[in-house]
C-alpha cells in the first residue's frame, strides 16, 4: 500500500539515458542500492572537465574525465567526398571513410545517429609494440604535433604506447574509451557492438563497455582460436582472441530470441 517510489523511477530513467551515470554506493543503513553519480552526470551534460572525486564503484584511471570530455567534443570539420576513387558515387549502398576514426565517428553521427545495426572493431591490443591516437583538441596544429612525435608526417596523429610509459594502460583506456561511447549512439535499438580483444585489456575493456552500455546489455563473450603457433618462450601459450559482445538492447534479442534460434534440425548453421 505504498505510493510509487518517485526516486527509483526517476533513477531508472537516468540509467535508460546514461548507463554510465548510475551505479552502486552503500546508504547509511548499510546496504548496497542504485544511485546517481552526479560527478558523471555533470561531465555528460558539460562542454568542458569538470572535478569532484569521490568513492564509487567503477573503473578509474588517470585522464578519464578528459577521455569523457573528448567524446563530447565538437570538432571544425567535414568529410570530403573522392569521386575520382570512386566507383558508382551516386547511387552505391557501400561507403568508405578514410581519417582519424574519432573524427569520422563525430562527423557520421549527423546521418547516421541510431541508424547501424552492427558496429565491429577490432583495436589495437595494447601489447607494447602497437600505436594508439593520441587525441588533444586544445593544441592540435601540425607543429605541435610533429614536434610531440605525434605525428608520422602525414598528419596522422600518433603515439608509442611502450611497456616504460607509466601510463600504459591510462593511455589505451582514454584512447578506446570515447570510440565506444559514440560509437554506441550510432546503434539502432536492435543494434549490437562486437569488439576483438586479447587479454591485455579484455577485462578493463569489459568495464568499460559496462558503463557506456550498462552490463545489463552484456550478450556474452565469445573466445576464438586465432591462431594455431604456439611458442616455448611464454608461460602459457596463448592462441585465442576475445569477442566482447553488447547489445544497445539486450531485451529486444530475449523478446525476439525465436528469430535467431536454429531450426530444430540444425539446418542454417
Amino acid at each position: 500500500m505504498h505510493s510509487p517510489n518517485l526516486t527509483d523511477e526517476n533513477v531508472a530513467k537516468i540509467r535508460d539515458l546514461f548507463p554510465g551515470c548510475v551505479t552502486e554506493a552503500v546508504d547509511e543503513t548499510g546496504k548496497s542500492r542504485l544511485v546517481v553519480d552526479f560527478d558523471q552526470l555533470r561531465q555528460e551534460l558539460s562542454d568542458h572537465v569538470v572535478e569532484g572525486p569521490q568513492e564509487r564503484y567503477r573503473l578509474d584511471w588517470p585522464g578519464k574525465r578528459e577521455a569523457l570530455f573528448s567524446a563530447n567534443a565538437q570538432i571544425a570539420k567535414t568529410l570530403r567526398p573522392l569521386r575520382s576513387e570512386s566507383i558508382n558515387f551516386d547511387k552505391t549502398s557501400n561507403l568508405f571513410f578514410e581519417g582519424d576514426n574519432l573524427e569520422v565517428l563525430k562527423l557520421i553521427q549527423e546521418s547516421y545517429l541510431g541508424q547501424i545495426k552492427l558496429i565491429y572493431i577490432d583495436p589495437p591490443y595494447n601489447t607494447g609494440s602497437d600505436f594508439i591516437y593520441s587525441d588533444d583538441y586544445a593544441e592540435n596544429t601540425s607543429d605541435y604535433l610533429l614536434k610531440t612525435n605525434q605525428s608520422d608526417g602525414d598528419s596522422n596523429r600518433l603515439i608509442a604506447n611502450p611497456e616504460a610509459n607509466g601510463r600504459f594502460h591510462s593511455d589505451w583506456l582514454s584512447m578506446i574509451y570515447p570510440r565506444i561511447k559514440i560509437a554506441k549512439s550510432l546503434l539502432r535499438d536492435d543494434g549490437v557492438m562486437v569488439i576483438s580483444i586479447s587479454d591485455r585489456e579484455v577485462a578493463a575493456l569489459k568495464m568499460i563497455c559496462n558503463e557506456i552500455f550498462g552490463e545489463t546489455n552484456f550478450i556474452g563473450c565469445v573466445v576464438w582460436n586465432s591462431t594455431k603457433s604456439v611458442t616455448n618462450t611464454a608461460l602459457i601459450s596463448v592462441g585465442h582472441t576475445y569477442n566482447l559482445i553488447f547489445a544497445k538492447n539486450k531485451n529486444y534479442f530475449v523478446e525476439n530470441r525465436s528469430h535467431f534460434r536454429l531450426a530444430e534440425d540444425g539446418s542454417g548453421f
